[in-house]
């Protein structure tokens, strides 16, 4: 499975460089961890620290928006966003795109 992110900061039109983002996967009841990564110069994700074999189900992308938002002298009101999605094709590629402002998000499944 090949999985990417694009993170955008909506207030001043520009990406979001240096947001951490942690890959985990459901694991039965429990969240494990896959991989983490930080959004490059563009607010891209393409590369992951430690890609593993992951397969079909539910996997997550946690965005740690709250240290990204303090490095830019600026609070939110959503320290962490959360995006939870399904894996039916492992084949296909997944992109999660996150828009970001302090006090609101919106994401989509890209391409």
């Amino acid at each position: 499975m090949s999985l990417s992110s694009h993170v955008l900061d909506a207030v001043h039109g520009r990406p979001a460089h240096g947001v951490r983002v942690r890959w985990e996967r459901l694991h039965g009841e429990r969240w494990e961890q896959v991989s983490e990564a930080v959004t490059d110069e563009d607010g891209r994700i393409s590369v992951w620290d430690h890609p593993a074999a992951t397969g079909p189900g539910e996997h997550r992308l946690v965005f740690d928006t709250g240290a990204w938002f303090a490095g830019q002298g600026a609070k939110t009101f959503y320290p962490e966003v959360v995006v939870v999605f399904e894996v039916t094709d492992p084949d296909a590629h997944h992109h999660v795109p996150l828009l970001l402002s302090p006090f609101a998000y919106s994401t989509y499944r890209g391409s």
